[in-house]
């Protein structure tokens, strides 16, 4: 492995480009060694002003590139399992944006894809586990001084949801988090869901389901409720308080900077999760070519992205039946154990 971890980035898109800035300006020991996106322009535009990378629309292409050691995944869902199974063959570490595969029985595939490897390839990015207040919380529970968790009280609030954004989306794309945040935090999987549905808000846009409110059941006896309001008009809004035995503890209560001016004062409120969660992801990424260099993986595994694809189908299948829904989760292999 040369001075620089050559990484290949999949996808140049909104996700993607931040990615490729972020190894070019903010993550040491990485470089940019290719691009693969099927709209070579705006490949080439997120690496404008960068030297030596090989472009291509073919993402086997960009992993065959020279210099390639390690691959982000920073394509549409549908590609990743494709994807990921190409690094596979190939050896290479990974970073895959969640979620890992959208669809339950392609997630498994990947699981069990690795498993036959014998070692961990892949790290999946579920980006809260490296959000400051998430690790203060889960540092705050494992520790035990609040007693054994009860529920889990989840916001997660939107501006407004880009166009084709579907009713099921709410769950298998914006609760995925909290599918993986609840999992990580009380260390149980979820083993059923609900999804309850108010009326839709005059901004949601016509036939869209929005808000929901998703309740998750845990093997450990914990309940996890969750409401997710994508299109809430105001600000990008992300809570979490754990209520347990002995006490609570809340995280998302933005301090952010006060203005004051012409008679009032407020705190501005974030628009974009990558403004909200950007230490976060500067953390993940690092984390992970720190990781790569070693020659180890670390951080949430291919199992835990099998079980927030499992998890979100679930409740997806309850949004539509209106009916509380059991989670069925294939055996976990030894790798993940």
């Amino acid at each position: 492995m040369g001075d620089l971890l050559g990484v290949a980035v999949l996808g140049a898109g909104h996700m993607g480009a931040d990615h490729i800035r972020r190894l070019d300006r903010v993550v040491s020991g990485a470089r940019v060694a290719a691009v693969a996106d099927p709209d070579l322009a705006a490949a080439k535009e997120a690496v404008a002003g960068l030297d030596g990378v090989f472009v291509h629309p073919d993402p086997e292409a960009a992993l065959d590139a020279p210099g390639v050691e390690a691959v982000l995944i920073a394509s549409p869902g549908p590609a990743h399992e494709e994807a990921l199974l190409a690094a596979f063959a190939r050896g290479l570490p990974v970073l895959c944006e969640k979620p890992m595969v959208p669809d339950s029985v392609g997630a498994l595939r990947v699981v069990e894809a690795e498993a036959r490897l014998g070692r961990r390839l892949a790290q999946i990015g579920f980006m809260r586990r490296y959000d400051a207040e998430y690790r203060r919380l889960k540092s705050l529970l494992d520790e035990g001084r609040l007693g054994r968790p009860l529920m889990l009280h989840c916001t997660h609030r939107n501006v407004s949801s880009p166009p084709g954004f579907t009713s099921a989306m709410l769950i298998n794309s914006s609760v995925s988090h909290e599918i993986d945040a609840a999992r990580w935090l009380l260390g149980q999987e979820l083993t059923a869901v609900t999804v309850l549905r108010p009326r839709s808000a005059a901004g949601a846009p016509e036939g869209l389901l929005d808000p929901q409110f998703v309740l998750f059941e845990t093997e450990g006896g914990a309940l996890v409720d969750v409401e997710v309001f994508v299109n809430c008009g105001f600000g990008y809004q992300v809570r979490c308080e754990a209520v347990c035995e002995a006490g609570s503890a809340r995280i998302g209560d933005e301090h952010a900077m006060l203005v004051t001016t012409g008679g009032t004062a407020g705190e501005e409120v974030p628009q974009d999760y990558l403004v909200r969660f950007a230490a976060a992801y500067d953390h993940e990424v690092q984390s992970w070519v720190d990781a790569t260099r070693r020659g180890q993986v670390t951080g949430p595994n291919a199992w835990d992205g099998y079980a927030a694809s499992v998890v979100a189908e679930a409740g997806v299948r309850a949004l539509e039946t209106g009916n509380r829904t059991a989670v069925d989760l294939a055996q976990r292999p030894d790798l993940y154990a």
